[in-house]
Formats: C-alpha cells, structure tokens, sequence
C-alpha cells in the first residue's frame, strides 16, 4: 500500500472558508490564507481549495486569493471552483496551484478533461465528483456545486474521467458532506474498484475510525475533511497516528 495522503479542504465562499451541512447552512470558518498556513506546518500532505459558488456566480476562481494562499501553503494544493476552460486552469496554475480540480465544465464538455491532460499532465488534473445517492441504490453526479443533477452515473463517469486522462478522482458524498456520520464507504469502494487512479474520500467524517475504513473498506487512496480540522476537533497529526496505528502509511514528517 503506498502512503495514504490526509487533505484538509478549504471551502471558499465570499472569500472566506465555510462549512456546511449537505452543501447548504454554511458557517464561518476563518481567513483561508491563515488556515492554509497552520495546515501546511501541522502536516497536511496537500490541500484543497474550492472556490464553491464561482460557477453558480458565473465567474472564476479568486486569483488573488490563491497567489496568497499558495504563498503560505508548503505543500502541494490544488484549487476548484469556476474552472471553466483551458485558460482558466492556466492561470490557476499560474497563480501558484499544484493542480486543478473541474467538476462541471468536465460534465458539459468532457473533452477538456483530454486537453487538460494534454497541456497541462494528467497529474495535475483532478476531476471532482459530488455524489448522490439514487432510490436504486445507485449514485448520480450533481454539478454547479451540487446544485443541478447531471443524469450521470457515477461510476460510469469516474470511469470515463479516466480514459480521457484525469490524474485522480475527488470523490465527495453529497449525502454525507458534514454529517460526521462516515464517509459513505459503499460509494467509496465501487469507484475505487471501478478505477486506477487515485480517489480522494470526502465527505462525512466525524471519528478517527472513518479514515481508516475509507481507506483500508473504501480503498481511498486519501481522506479529506474540512470541519474537523477548521474547528480543532482533531488534528492531522491525530488522524496520521491513528492511521499509522491501524497499519496504513502515511508521511509523518510536519
């Protein structure tokens, strides 16, 4: 098993971090540039920033506040939210991102994905998934931060995402977000299985034990969590060590 990466996630709205529940009641969570600070001492081994209501608002991702971040943050990072086109990516990258992360834009023209990868390297290319669950047990992906189904099937489409060359998979479990109540595991594995590159779990978790059944049940490859580490519930440190504790590595150096 290679190392299993822990990623906070900076949920971007107004220009300052939030937290929901179900993508809804968001809460303020703190200055992004200073949350990225502490992450990256604290031994984050990336970090996510969405930037959630830029393609409902039309717009793209706040530059400024990316160059900030990426000046704080020693670690690689990747950013989402309004990624529209080509120029786009590139002017995040630009900016100072690692990677990029497209979720509706893929959904609308899929062929981006290819050129994406094409232009830029496939491992810099996350496509994010936002899932939710079917009354038959499947999943459909939802798009314009969760705002719009997109009649796709999940894993159909994590499937798709890879052939045309996305470097991994940003899978977050619509029903799930904010819980604390699991990662949904059963969503985790079927894409997981269905698929070679790596997937990000997010989405749910609530205990130290949810790391380690997305990982070791899920076959993640990396836990993301936003609200226990914006609110000092746990640390990362708290969730590598158990990890570590449970036979799964990880990078401990800070």
């Amino acid at each position: 098993m290679q190392q299993v990466r822990v990623i906070p996630c900076l949920d971007m709205m107004g220009g300052r971090v939030v937290k929901g529940v179900n993508f809804v009641n968001m809460k303020d969570a703190g200055d992004p540039v200073e949350i990225a600070a502490v992450y990256s001492k604290a031994g984050a081994d990336e970090l996510v920033f969405l930037d959630i209501t830029a393609t409902q608002q039309g717009r793209g991702t706040l530059l400024d506040l990316v160059k900030k971040t990426a000046e704080q943050a020693a670690v690689p990072f990747a950013v989402g939210g309004g990624i529209r086109d080509l120029a786009d990516m590139e002017a995040v990258l630009k900016a100072g991102a690692d990677k990029v992360s497209v979720n509706s834009a893929a959904l609308k023209r899929p062929e981006l994905i290819s050129e994406a990868a094409a232009r830029f390297g496939s491992q810099r290319i996350v496509v994010a998934i936002d899932a939710k669950r079917r009354s038959d047990g499947g999943y459909d992906v939802y798009m314009n931060g969760g705002s719009v189904n997109a009649n796709r099937d999940v894993v159909e489409w994590a499937r798709e995402v890879e052939s045309l060359g996305a470097g991994e998979i940003l899978l977050t479990s619509m029903d799930k977000d904010g819980t604390k109540d699991g990662y949904d595991i059963e969503l985790t594995r079927a894409v997981s299985q269905a698929v070679k590159i790596p997937v990000i779990a997010s989405g749910g978790a609530g205990k130290l034990e949810h790391f380690a059944e997305a990982v070791l049940e899920g076959g993640a490859s990396a836990v993301l969590a936003a609200s226990l580490f914006h609110y000092g519930e746990y640390s990362i440190m708290d969730v590598k060590r158990y990890l570590m504790s449970k036979g799964i590595p990880v990078r401990m150096e800070c």
